[in-house]
């Protein structure tokens, strides 16, 4: 079980044509399992590079990234596979379903060639009917709705019962009445699972709706505040 994230002095800098260009700078923050965490900001603001980097997807600059007060920045990525699957569901703007998969074959897909305690297609059906497309399961993503695409997208992240969702963007792609459906879908696996979300926004509407508000700016965490909680 992973409960607590810490990023201690993170910094994170591209090199293209010889420039260098700082998406992060001197990053220090902490996550509880059982947050609901939002993270604002104009685009280029680094809010998808801390999230990929929260996520292990990529590796930092400088400074040091924790998972319950064990350092991971150095591990092989074997050992990162490991632990992004047993601890991290990702969820991203663009839904990444396989056109010629259904949707229930794209929800066991991270677990395909994997050992589980679990019946993979059970498990499959269960989130499916969790996320409301129970009479969906044999449809391709071609026959889904945006909305209904991100939702198996979310069952997807599921599938390992991770302690996290990381959520990119989820909304990007919907219309607002189907964006805050997706937004109230994740708040109650938060309440309901006491699963940590960490989500993604360039909506301040969204974003202020959360438990908590991380605010960026050029690279920077400019505002760390408590939100709504609705």
């Amino acid at each position: 079980m992973l409960n607590n994230i810490v990023l201690k002095n993170v910094s994170k800098e591209y090199v293209g044509d010889g420039v260098k260009t700082k998406a992060l700078c001197d990053i220090n923050i902490e996550f509880t399992k059982g947050e609901f965490v939002s993270i604002v900001g104009t685009s280029g603001s680094g809010k998808s590079t801390l999230l990929s980097i929260i996520g292990t997807l990529d590796k930092q600059t400088s400074g040091q990234l924790f998972f319950d007060n064990k350092l991971i920045t150095n591990l092989a990525l074997d050992e990162l596979s490991d632990i992004r699957f047993n601890n991290v569901g990702f969820v991203f703007q663009q839904f990444n379903l396989l056109p010629t998969f259904t949707a229930l074959e794209n929800v066991i897909i991270p677990v395909f060639n994997r050992r589980s305690s679990f019946n993979k297609t059970e498990r499959a059906r269960e989130l499916l009917n969790l996320v409301g497309l129970g009479n969906k399961v044999n449809s391709f993503p071609s026959q889904l709705s945006g909305g209904q695409q991100q939702r198996v997208a979310i069952a997807r992240a599921l599938i390992a019962n991770p302690d996290w969702i990381l959520a990119d963007e989820p909304t990007g792609n919907l219309d607002t009445e189907t964006g805050n459906t997706i937004y109230e879908l994740l708040l109650q696996l938060n309440q309901k699972k006491n699963c940590g979300v960490i989500f993604v926004t360039h909506d301040p509407k969204l974003a202020e709706r959360a438990g908590r508000v991380i605010e960026m700016k050029d690279g920077y965490v400019i505002s760390d505040r408590a939100g709504t909680n609705i």
